[in-house]
């Protein structure tokens, strides 16, 4: 079972992702929160919260930030009605693992929480894409990439992409096993708590573009 904690001010919005969630066997929803801090003290030991931005106290953004601290197995996944990409990216860099619109389908909501659950691939990475495109480059005098190595770089700059480990097997000839090892390794290095953050790094850190059809920088990490 994924075990889910809904954290939003509004009662009827709670209920709705409550009413959703329960119509599928694997997740259960096992507290509710109405403001941030109420989220961090039920989401410590939940497999994902689902984290409204706006909420009284405490908001989305410093919850999130609190619970990656207290809580690195729980995956956070902003929902909002802002499109915001620098609130997005706030969030991502507070330690969400993606984010969802409210106005989205129920369906998008659902394999949101089962893909972060699984921790296989990074969530939309198209989305992830479009709004790093600011931040490409921004961090390249930051040096744990230099303790990657040249297969790690490869593995990363997959990730960054949105490639999940069987993908990035195929695409680099190796097994799923060794990518799965390279992966563990090169979120233990950046100090990275999942695949999202590690993505978020690699943009930057400048490894990969976002122009266009995300592609490979070719110019060596910075030393």
């Amino acid at each position: 079972m994924i075990r889910v904690v809904l954290a939003d001010d509004e009662k009827l919005i709670r209920s709705g992702w409550a009413t959703m969630l329960s119509l599928h066997d694997d997740i259960e929803v096992t507290a509710e929160a109405a403001d941030g801090r109420a989220a961090v003290a039920a989401g410590a030991g939940a497999d994902v919260v689902l984290m409204d931005i706006r909420m009284p106290g405490m908001d989305g953004l410093a919850a999130t930030r609190e619970l990656a601290g207290r809580s690195p197995g729980t995956r956070v996944i902003v929902v909002t009605t802002f499109e915001s990409d620098q609130l997005v990216w706030g969030a991502l860099r507070a330690g969400a693992a993606g984010y969802v619109l409210k106005r989205s389908p129920a369906g998008e909501l659902v394999e949101a929480v089962r893909l972060v659950h699984r921790r296989d691939a990074v969530l939309f990475p198209d989305a992830l894409r479009r709004i790093a495109s600011p931040h490409v480059g921004t961090a390249r005098q930051r040096v744990p990439v230099v303790e990657l190595t040249p297969r790690e770089l490869d593995v990363l700059r997959h990730i960054a992409l949105g490639l999940n480990n069987a993908e990035i097997a195929a695409a680099l000839h190796v097994t799923r096993e060794t990518v799965k090892t390279h992966v563990g390794n090169l979120l233990d290095k950046l100090g990275a708590r999942d695949r999202t953050q590690a993505a978020v790094l690699a943009y930057e850190l400048g490894l990969v573009s976002s122009g266009g059809a995300a592609r490979w920088v070719t110019t060596s990490p910075p030393r």
